[in-house]
């Protein structure tokens, strides 16, 4: 490479997996070689303003749910608050809302854009929709699989399609359960059998879920849950290793080794993935290898089946009793420091960080470049 190429990362966004964001950006923009690479950082507070500057990322770490980052974490020390510019200063609607454009929001002569965001309003097809309008480059899945690997009950409508293997499901609304709760209560004993996890359709880092093993939790789930989506997807559960692989590529994708979470709780929930520190990861997964290879094969299949680009996390359940494989979802940004499972497991397939970010700004060139 000639010249440095100039990366906006963008962070922060209006989910509440707000503060996840902001510990991947900060793993991100410390991982890029400044010898190769301009780092602009952008963030997306949670009201939905755009800042930019070497203080974007301090500045939404101020206002952050301090409660909601790691003990570990320690900020990006680049810049002061101060030094980040507001850069939605449009002109208003007559309801006081501002209009954004894609022309408006980024900086000029940007090489490509890394959006390490997650959750709804970022990871879901929203802000690849805005960079697709602009012409730039962005690492990670278009607008399509975005959309459906955020959304769990197309992703698993997606999977079925494609023959994948999928525990049974329902779709609830948020509507049906404020018009008759015991009805929809009635409906998800017939088709399933307690524990069932409860999920807020469009939702990661496990924001929302909650396990139900009798109607009185299934009702404070569905509570919990409705909180966060109007469209709700009740899961079986199962008495399962949870087994994770990371995906790389485009038009042929590559899977690494697998890995297992052994979490710290009854579950792998947000606490256990993010705060408390205890949950065990181990990689490469104790499994055969044969099994290892199905993974790789669904893995890369469940990748296919939404048209996934860049990068994906696939997740599996392995029933403990039967030895059956599951596959859970796809992640289409997942947790992007060095010490995720992603990067991780690409880093025991012999691809380390440095290098891994470096191939998916590539893969995010040539994805534009082939369009």
């Amino acid at each position: 490479m000639s010249a440095k190429r100039t990366v906006v990362v963008l962070f922060g966004g209006q989910s509440d997996e707000h503060e996840v964001s902001l510990v991947s950006a900060h793993a991100v923009m410390s991982g890029l070689n400044p010898e190769r690479y301009t780092v602009l950082p952008v963030g997306i507070t949670r009201e939905g303003r755009w800042i930019v500057g070497p203080g974007a990322h301090a500045a939404l770490v101020a206002a952050a749910d301090q409660a909601r980052l790691p003990t570990s974490f320690v900020p990006a020390g680049a810049g002061s608050p101060a030094s980040a510019t507001d850069i939605l200063a449009l002109p208003a609607r007559p309801d006081g809302q501002r209009l954004p454009t894609a022309s408006h929001l980024l900086p000029a002569e940007v090489d490509v854009v890394f959006p390490v965001l997650h959750g709804p309003m970022g990871e879901d097809g929203s802000v690849q929709g805005l960079l697709e309008l602009a012409g730039v480059p962005y690492v990670g899945c278009g607008v399509a699989a975005s959309a459906v690997g955020m959304d769990k009950a197309l992703m698993k409508a997606a999977f079925a399609a494609a023959g994948l293997p999928v525990l049974p499901w329902l779709l609830v609304r948020r509507s049906e359960l404020q018009a008759n709760e015991a009805a929809v209560c009635e409906r998800v004993e017939a088709a399933l059998r307690y524990p069932v996890f409860v999920k807020p359709a469009n939702m990661g880092s496990s924001v929302g879920v909650g396990k139900a093993k009798d109607r009185a939790g299934l009702r404070a789930a569905f509570a919990e849950a409705a909180r966060y989506d109007r469209r709700i997807v009740v899961e079986q559960g199962i008495l399962a290793r949870e087994i994770e692989i990371s995906v790389l590529g485009n038009e042929a994708p590559e899977a690494s080794v697998p890995g297992e979470v052994v979490p710290s709780g009854e579950w792998y929930d947000y606490a256990a993935k993010y705060l408390d520190g205890a949950s065990q990861i181990l990689i490469p997964a104790p499994i055969d290898a044969h099994l290892a290879e199905r993974v790789r094969d669904l893995a890369i299949r469940a990748f296919l089946a939404i048209d996934g680009a860049g990068l994906a996390r696939v997740d599996f359940l392995l029933d403990k009793e039967t030895g059956e494989l599951w596959l859970n979802e796809v992640n289409t940004m997942p947790g992007f420091t060095p010490i995720s499972m992603y990067a991780k497991m690409w880093a025991a397939s012999g691809l380390d960080y440095p290098a891994l970010l470096d191939r998916l700004i590539e893969l995010a060139l040539e994805r534009k470049q082939s369009v």
